[in-house]
């Protein structure tokens, strides 16, 4: 018996030609979906990359308890297993967020691993010098990473160079090295689609469509729309030819299956992490809004030679957190009590159903739960989205260590039921998002398949807070977060529960309502002082840093560095909500 995973990043299910899409070119995809058994209802759990990565490792899921961060020391993880259990492992990657502080325990659990430089601002090629930049849109986050990947760029010229090519041509010489031999599982991960949507013009010829002829825009900043129709149809184009171009890569998978006559005893699961905003919702990007179909609701595709299902389609509800239990129960292997996730051999056989509802979210933004049919999304009950803190003893993030003054106020405290008699570090938290400036919201999929018509319906409300409740005490969510979201942790849910009737007065008046200059107090420094100032003062930048995390040290282009935070919000740069700058005035007005 033998595995194969192909894994994308940022996989819009929307765009593909098996979920409806009837423009992108992508025939390797339709051809999957003939010899495969395709999800229709497969949510992510945790956002956003490496959140994900810990759900298929662990089988659990991770935004309850803490953010970005490595595999923790009592994290079971499915390769791991699979390794100690005498099945060889083998991981072909161009992610670089595995070889960073914040993804560095992950590639370890395989027997094997390979990477490939050069993906999002990598940063692989050293220039002291700048590199020459061609005309683009200007952009507000990740200008250090944009520097890089100009730099990188000059290194891949040819489809061939690409780190996506690579990462295929290595899980395809491990498959054509192996393919006579047993027991083996081979992931096969690129970083694309992700942004930079950067391809050939090999690919971005199938969509003549596309007239556009303004300054380079293949990366978006996270953040409201402010585009030009126009600019946001090339940004759709631009990621449509980089995922024909992923295409390719995934018909070569599907010759070596034939090739090597592999479908009589290997698994195929072709996953994603997540999909991304592209102009849906006023947004940009992911994590600032509400995880809305468009990010969260992910195509799944897999082929069992034990049931042979293809060319059908599965309406259960599943999630990333049910990737791992299903390797495992493939190999014979028992996934342990830790984990949550359900192994979907009988789902692809016969559609059978593994759970009531599926939760999904990022750590300090709405708590999410779907039925398969209504979607709510839980926010923070009151302004300020507190108490917010996080449980670890891997304290790293994104792109480094927890800051001194951060690990300062970590306490340690009694274990978790998951966490095999470990105590763990209790740290406070920040989020990338301000859940109440978009309220608590209930959609109805079936009626309202983009999610356009919020709906009022305390019955429905009180059933979906009952599922929600019932999956955070399953998975022994910390108290912070009930009180947080102003749900109990123990005792029935009752109509003092519900949010959405207050909520939707309190965001439609916050929204209607112009900010004024005058309702802000003004201190020694306040959201008036242009940021270049701000950042320099060390007392201001706390503050930043207290309520913005990592945003607060992120580059600026100078244009904005000029401008307040006051301005920076009214301009709808996405970074701050209205209502998160009313709290950062507060406490700037002490400073």
């Amino acid at each position: 018996m033998k595995a194969i995973v192909v894994m994308f990043d940022t996989l819009n299910r929307r765009f593909l030609p098996p979920y409806g899409s009837n423009w992108v070119q992508a025939p390797n995809f339709d051809r999957l979906a003939r010899t495969s058994a395709t999800f229709d209802n497969c949510y992510g759990g945790s956002m956003p990359c490496m959140p994900a990565r810990r759900e298929m490792h662990t089988g659990r899921y991770n935004f309850l308890h803490r953010g970005w961060g490595q595999l923790e020391p009592f994290d079971d993880s499915a390769p791991e297993m699979l390794k100690q259990s005498g099945v060889y492992t083998h991981l072909v990657t161009d992610h670089q967020h595995y070889w960073l502080d914040g993804g560095a325990t992950y590639h370890p659990r395989f027997n094997s691993f390979e990477f490939f430089r050069g993906q999002e601002g990598d940063e692989w090629k050293g220039h002291v010098a700048d590199p020459v930049v061609p005309d683009a849109l200007p952009a507000a986050t990740n200008l250090d990473l944009r520097r890089q990947d100009w730099i990188n760029r000059e290194y891949l010229s040819d489809e061939a160079d690409h780190p996506q090519t690579q990462t295929f041509d290595a899980g395809l010489h491990f498959i054509r090295t192996n393919h006579a031999e047993d027991r083996w599982f081979v992931q096969i991960e690129t970083f694309d689609p992700h942004e930079p949507f950067f391809s050939y013009q090999e690919f971005k010829a199938l969509y003549p469509e596309d007239q556009y002829d303004g300054p380079v825009f293949d990366w978006p900043d996270y953040k409201k729309t402010t585009e030009t129709a126009e600019q946001v149809d090339h940004l759709r184009y631009e990621y449509a030819a980089l995922l024909s171009m992923c295409d390719r890569s995934l018909g070569r998978v599907l010759d070596a299956m034939d090739e090597h006559q592999l479908w009589d005893d290997t698994m195929l699961i072709v996953c994603t992490d997540h999909g991304l905003l592209l102009g849906e919702h006023e947004w940009l990007g992911k994590n600032a809004p509400p995880f809305y179909d468009e990010t969260i609701h992910t195509p799944l595709f897999i082929w069992d030679p034990r049931s042979r299902v293809a060319d059908e389609r599965r309406a259960a509800l599943v999630q990333t957190i049910d990737l791992g239990p299903t390797l495992l129960d493939f190999f014979g292997v028992e996934p342990t009590s830790d984990m949550h996730g359900v192994p979907l051999r009988y789902t692809v056989a016969d559609d059978t159903p593994v759970r009531e509802a599926a939760l999904f979210g990022i750590h300090g933004g709405h708590v999410n739960v779907t039925d398969g049919r209504y979607v709510y999304m839980r926010a923070c009950a009151a302004a300020g989205n507190e108490p917010l803190v996080e449980y670890t003893l891997m304290p790293t993030n994104m792109r480094g260590r927890f800051t001194p003054e951060t690990m300062r106020e970590a306490t340690l405290v009694e274990p978790f039921d998951f966490t095999k008699g470990m105590p763990v570090l209790r740290l406070p938290s920040f989020a990338y998002t301000d859940p109440i400036a978009f309220g608590t919201l209930l959609f109805d999929l079936q009626t309202d398949p983009d999610q356009e018509h919020p709906l009022d319906d305390a019955e429905i409300e009180l059933r979906m807070i009952g599922l929600l409740v019932d999956l955070m005490r399953e998975n022994d969510a910390p108290a912070e977060q009930y009180e947080r979201l102003g749900l109990p942790q123990s005792g029935a849910v009752g109509a003092e529960h519900l949010l959405i009737t207050a909520q939707w007065a309190q965001v439609q008046s916050s929204r209607e309502k112009p900010l004024s200059a005058d309702e802000f107090p003004h201190g020694r420094v306040d959201v008036h002082t242009p940021l270049r100032a701000l950042l320099a003062d060390e007392a201001a930048l706390q503050v930043l840093r207290t309520h913005l995390g990592p945003l607060a040290d992120s580059p600026l282009p100078e244009e904005a560095l000029g401008m307040s935070l006051f301005e920076i919000t009214a301009v709808a740069y996405g970074i701050i909500t209205p209502d998160a700058l009313r709290r950062i005035s507060a406490d700037l007005a002490d400073v």
